[in-house]
C-alpha cells in the first residue's frame, strides 16, 4: 500500500522518467477488478489524454498525481500499484495501461483495492482534498499542526487511531506507523489520554525523523518503486518480523488484529499503560 514514503518516491521516479514525454495510446482494463474505481469510464481515458504530454508528477498524502500538457490529471492512491516497463515486456494483467514515446509503458494494477483518476482539476473527493491539503511532516509548522490535532482528538483514542485513521496525518497509515510507535516506546493500544508532554515530544519526533528515513531510503523494503525494486528502508514492525527479535531488547515481536488490521509490537519496549 502507497503510504507517504512510498508516495513521495513513486512520483519522484515517474517525475525524473516519464516528464516531458507523450502518450501514444491508454488502454481500458484488460480484467475487471471489482474494487477498483475510475473517475467516469477507463474506455475514454485514451480519447481524453492520447497525443498529450506529462508536464509534471506530484506526491501528496496518499496519492500520486500525473499532470498532462492539456489540463488533465490522472491521480491514484494508496492503493494501486505502477510500475514503468519497456513496451517488450509482456503484460497481461491490469487496471490501466499508458504507452508513452521511446517505448516505454506506465502499468497500472490493484491488489485489494485502489483509485484511478483521471480528471480536469475539479475532482471532489474528501480524501484527495485532504491529502492536497495535507501538512507534510517535513515542514515547519508541522509541530503545530500536530499539537493542534492532538489536542482537538477524543482523550480515548489509541495511538494507532490517532496516527492512522481519519485521515490526520494523510500518508501516515498503519503501516509506517508501527515503526512509529516502536521507536517511540508507545503501544499502538495505548489511549492518548495516558500521554505525558515527553511521550508527545517523543511521538512527534519519531514521526519525523521515521519518515524522512523511509523516504532517503526509497521507501519501505516491504513496499516496491516503479521497476519493482523494493525500498532500502528495513522495517521493524511488520508481518516480516513478526515472531522475530525485537532489534532494541531481544524480545519476540508480537501481532494482534485491531481496529480492522494487524498491529505488530514489542511488548517490553512498547508497554500497554492503562488510565
Amino acid at each position: 500500500m502507497l503510504e507517504l514514503p512510498e508516495v513521495l518516491t513513486v512520483s519522484k521516479q515517474l517525475k525524473n522518467h516519464i516528464v516531458g514525454k507523450k502518450i501514444s495510446k491508454v488502454l481500458p482494463p484488460s480484467k475487471v477488478h471489482k474494487f477498483c474505481w475510475y473517475n467516469g469510464e477507463p474506455t475514454e481515458y485514451n480519447a481524453a489524454i492520447k497525443g498529450s504530454e506529462v508536464i509534471s508528477v506530484e506526491g501528496f498524502g496518499i496519492f500520486v498525481e500525473i499532470t498532462f500538457s492539456n489540463g488533465y490529471k490522472l491521480c491514484l492512491n494508496d492503493g494501486v500499484n505502477v510500475r514503468l516497463v519497456p513496451s517488450n515486456e509482456k503484460t497481461k494483467n491490469f487496471q490501466l495501461l499508458i504507452e508513452l514515446e521511446d517505448n516505454l509503458v506506465l502499468v497500472f494494477t490493484v491488489a485489494m483495492y485502489g483509485g484511478i483518476f483521471l480528471h480536469d482539476g475539479s475532482y471532489d473527493n474528501e480524501y484527495y482534498l485532504k491529502s492536497k491539503q495535507a501538512i507534510s511532516p517535513f515542514s515547519e509548522v508541522f509541530t503545530e499542526h500536530y499539537h493542534k490535532t492532538f489536542m482537538e482528538s477524543k482523550p480515548n483514542l489509541s495511538a494507532k487511531a490517532f496516527l492512522a485513521t481519519q485521515q490526520r496525518f494523510p500518508g501516515v497509515g498503519n503501516g509506517v506507523s508501527q515503526d512509529i510507535l516502536f521507536e517511540a516506546g508507545i503501544h499502538p493500544k495505548r489511549k492518548i489520554s495516558t500521554f505525558s508532554e515527553a511521550d508527545k515530544e517523543r511521538l512527534l519526533g519519531k514521526m519525523i525523523t521515521v519518515l524522512n528515513e523511509m523516504v532517503q531510503k526509497g521507501g519501505r523494503d516491504t513496499e516496491k518503486n516503479i521497476f519493482g525494486e523494493k525500498g532500502g528502508y528495513k522495517v521493524r514492525m511488520s508481518k516480516n518480523t513478526m515472531g522475530l527479535d525485537c532489534p532494541k531488547c531481544g524480545g519476540k515481536i508480537i501481532k494482534e488484529t485491531y481496529l480492522g488490521g494487524s498491529i505488530y509490537y514489542c511488548a517490553q519496549c512498547q508497554p500497554f499503560i492503562k488510565e
